[in-house]
Order: C-alpha cells, then structure tokens, then sequence
C-alpha cells in the first residue's frame, strides 16, 4: 500500500479471544458489530463527503479560480510560520485521523500547528505536459480531472484517498513504477515554505540538494504548498458494441498463473524486465506456491465481450476476480478502462474491508450497497475505540517492504515464515541513483519489489514488535527499504543505516531547521505514534 498503503482494522472474528472485554456497550459493538457502524453510518457519510468533495472540485478547477486563491492560501502559510513564536517545532494543523495511515503522530500534540488547506488542481499545460497540483489534492481527484481531458500522471497510487503532498513527503507506487519510478521520480519541481517564512521552488536545476531531500523527508524541512509532476496521454478508444460507441480509455490486462514460487518469481521478473516493455506489472500472491503475474498496457482497440468494468459498484472485488484464473488454471486477457485500473483495488481497500464487512463480496451486498463502498480511512479511524486499538496492535500486521529484485524469492519465503499472510501484493519499481535518503544497490539505478502485506498473520507466534524487527533486520541485509507509513521498531541507528541521512543533515543544519520542525525519525516510528 503506499505511504501508498492503508491500514484497517483486524475482524473481530479472530481476534476477539486474544483480547480482553471491551469496557462498556459502545466499545462491544464496535469491536464484534463493526459492521453495523460501517453500513449504517460511515458508509453513508463517506458518500456524501465525496459528492461534496468532488463538486467543490469540479467548480473550482471549471471556474479557474484555483491559482488566483493559491497565492492567498500560500500567503497564509507564510504568515503562520513568521509569526511562529519558537518554542515548540512547527507541523501542519491536519488532524491526525484524516491521514490515510493507521497510527497517528505524538507530535501533533505538543507541536505548533500551522493550518495549510491546499486542495486544489492549479494548473494543466498540454504543451509542456505539466500539471501543477496543491499538497492536498487527493489521487482520486486528479485522475478524475486529467483522464477527462486525455490525461494521466505516469505512476497512479491506487488508493483514492492517498494525497500528492503523502505521496512526496512519504513514498508512492503503482504497477509502472518499473517503468517511471516511485511517485518522487515523477515530480519535476516542489514549491514550499521554509523555516523562515520564505518561499522557494526547487528543481533539478535549481535548488537541487533541497529537491532530493524533500522525499521521505515527512514535513521535517519545510511545509509543501504545490507540487509539479509530469503528465503523458492516456489513449482514446471507440468500441462497437451493437452500435457504435465511446467506451472511454482502456488499458490490456493479461493474466498469468503461476503454481510454484520459482514460477511466480520467474515469471515476474521476465515480464519486468521485458525488452519491448510491459506499461504496467503486478503479482499477487495467493500462497506460497501460487499466485498470477499481471502485465497491462494502453491500447487503441478493446474486443468485444473482453470489456471488464472492474470499477462497477456491483463487480467483484478484484482480488477476487484475480483468483478465478488461478483457480481455472488458465491465462486470459481483458479490457478494463483506465481509471477504473487504476483504481481497482479501491473498493476492497486491497483485501482489507472483508475484515469490516465480512460478506461484502455477497452479490446481493454489492448490487444493493456496494455503491456506498468503500468507507473513508478517516471516519474508520475517528469512529475506532481504545478495544479496537488494542485488538489491531496485537493481532493485525501491515508492511511494505522494498526489496532488491534479485532478493524476491527469499524475501518472500522469510515472509512466510513469520506471517503467513496472503494474498501478497507485488510491485517492481526501479530506484534511481539519485542524492537523497534511499541508496540503491551498488549506487546505482536498481530494479526492487514492493511486498506488501495487509491482514492477520497465520502463524502462532506472532509478536508485533519482534516479528516487525526480524523482517526489518532482514530489509536491511538486503540493502531494502521499510515504507514509513507502517510501523517500524527501528533504533535511531539502524534507521539510518537504512536511509541515507547524508544530504538531509546538511540542510537541516543550513536552513536552521533543527528547532523549526521534528526530525524525521521522531515523526515516523512507532514509538512516536498513538
């Protein structure tokens, strides 16, 4: 999942007897019928702030009122840190339960607050194949506005929900991340308010030391206000389908079966390292000797009876329809419409929401509510109780971890020892050999594997904090990297050792930001998160 990833809850089916009774009834029916909150409440409210939500942008964006504001609100940032009185380290004013991850920070409650509401597209040249985004535009909101208009961003974190500003200052990926990077290799430039008050955009070419320090960097250097990323056509298709039709834009799924781990990993790396080039590669893991390899590309024909709109409120979750061609045993091919790929695991927030709505995939369910789905990370984090809490610490486990490709097949099976967690999603990405916190392999551009896992692990001797620990020592033998979203037991030291602390040091030091803002140690592991 990202800082692309998102973290719910363990079901209470199987976790309720490891747990002590929750103090009172409010707690015993979030805990044992959360799925009664969920449909009757979270579900509802969650429609209505997208149809909000949506609305406001559409308007804004159509209106272009947009850059004219931007100023304004950057103005105010401004204005908030100069008048920061120096006692406590500035962070943004965002509530900690409107983040996408699970936990949320310490920090936020002894630190200056400083109130950044920058939500909108600002700017989409076609010439220069540019689009200029605020920090808050979520990647809903902007594949909505580009693939309108022909566009797409090349590296599309697949949650709705996930922010431009999360995916910079943390990390992003998706499935062409073999192709373009991760979610920073895309940004061209970042404009953001310093300890000082002052504005500045870096680049590339200017700023440069300042613009690789930025990712990963979580808020620790300066306050994001604007973003520009890179934007590449999104191919149009006319389909006839008894008449002649639109369809809209379509991306080739094609899906390969795998029953043996040597198999999955072969198969894998072949189509990541294509010689004419898949557009996009993805793996899920169903055991340890089965899953199906899926390679996509953009097409300018769909067949007939092949259109797949996975993103229908009544269509099967898609990891369950992935499963029906291991099953089958056999390989195939569809057309799905490109952003319903690119959201495809939206609706089932990956596999997480069958622990919240346990016959979710019923297709009574999905014809009837499933337009409702999914709910918002935020109101499942703002409805949870201290039971709940307690419940996930101790029996659900969440990780993204970024190996080597050479180190797939035995990460998979350390994996497997200490989890037993499936499905597994898989996702190559290539790093660059760029300044900044991550160091690829030999120093120089690597391909790696994102392994994410998300559920309750299989085995008897789960502990949350050792468990975390081994397979972060094992990251960090193979010279990987932890998404930071996700809990981390790292010391101080071996964090360091994982990320490259050279260049940010020195413009922490330079631009007088050890008393401006936390480090970013202190902001990211788990012992500075509730």
């Amino acid at each position: 999942m990202a800082s692309s990833k998102i973290s719910i809850y363990p079901s209470s089916s199987s976790s309720t007897s490891n747990s002590k009774p929750p103090p009172g009834w409010l707690e015993y029916i979030l805990v044992n019928y959360r799925w009664v909150i969920v449909i009757f409440f979270l579900l509802p409210a969650s429609f209505l702030y997208d149809i909000y939500y949506y609305t406001r942008s559409w308007v804004v964006f159509r209106i272009s009122s947009a850059p004219h504001n931007h100023d304004k609100k950057v103005a105010n940032v401004q204005r908030q840190v100069r008048t920061w009185d120096g006692v406590a380290p500035m962070c943004t004013a965002r509530p900690g339960w409107q983040t996408i991850s699970f936990r949320e920070g310490a920090y936020k409650k002894t630190c200056h607050k400083v109130a950044i509401n920058l939500v909108d597209v600002l700017r989409i040249d076609t010439k220069t194949q540019t689009v200029w985004c605020e920090p808050l535009v979520t990647m809903g909101q902007l594949t909505h506005t580009l693939v309108e208009l022909g566009w797409t961003i090349p590296v599309v974190p697949e949650m709705d929900d996930l922010t431009v500003g999360g995916l910079v200052m943390g990390t992003g990926i998706e499935t062409s991340s073999h192709k373009h990077g991760l979610f920073q290799h895309i940004c061209l430039s970042y404009e953001l308010v310093l300890a000082d008050g002052s504005l500045v955009t870096c680049s590339k070419d200017e700023n440069p030391d300042l613009f690789y320090s930025v990712p990963w960097s979580y808020g620790t250097l300066g306050f994001l206000t604007a973003v520009e990323m890179k934007i590449v056509a999104a191919q149009r298709q006319c389909v006839c389908v008894c008449v002649c039709v639109c369809v809209n834009r379509f991306v080739k799924v094609e899906y390969k079966p795998c029953n043996s781990l040597e198999n999955l990993v072969s198969t894998f790396r072949a189509e990541t390292w294509k010689a004419e080039g898949n557009q996009f590669v993805e793996g899920l893991l169903y055991s340890l000797q089965s899953g199906v390899v899926m390679t996509a590309n953009m097409c300018n024909t769909a067949e007939i009876g092949k259109i797949n709109e996975i993103g229908r409120w009544y269509k099967p979750w898609f990891f369950t329809h992935v499963e029906n061609y291991l099953a089958r045993g056999e390989c195939g091919v569809e057309y799905i419409p490109l952003r319903d790929y690119y959201h495809r695991h939206t609706r089932s927030i990956f596999w997480e929401i069958q622990d919240i709505i346990p016959f979710g995939n019923n297709v009574a369910f999905r014809y009837l509510l499933g337009w409702l789905v999914p709910p918002k990370v935020s109101l499942l984090k703002l409805t949870q109780g201290q039971a709940m809490k307690e419940l996930y610490e101790k029996n659900h486990f969440i990780q993204d971890m970024l190996v080597p490709l050479d180190s797939m097949k035995e990460a998979l099976e350390v994996f497997h020892k200490e989890v037993k967690i499936y499905p597994i999603w898989l996702c190559p990405f290539k790093v660059e050999a760029n300044p900044g916190m991550l160091r690829p392999v030999g120093g120089r551009e690597a391909l790696y594997v994102d392994i994410g896992t998300y559920g309750t692990p299989g085995v008897n001797n789960y502990h949350p904090e050792e468990t975390t620990r081994r397979i972060e020592a094992f990251v960090r033998k193979v010279k990987g990297f932890q998404m930071m979203y996700a809990d981390s037991y790292m010391t101080l030291e071996e964090y360091r050792e994982m990320f490259d602390h050279v260049l940010y040091d020195k413009l922490r030091k330079g631009m007088v930001c050890e008393k401006a803002f936390p480090q970013v140690y202190d902001k990211v592991n788990r012992k500075f998160r509730i």
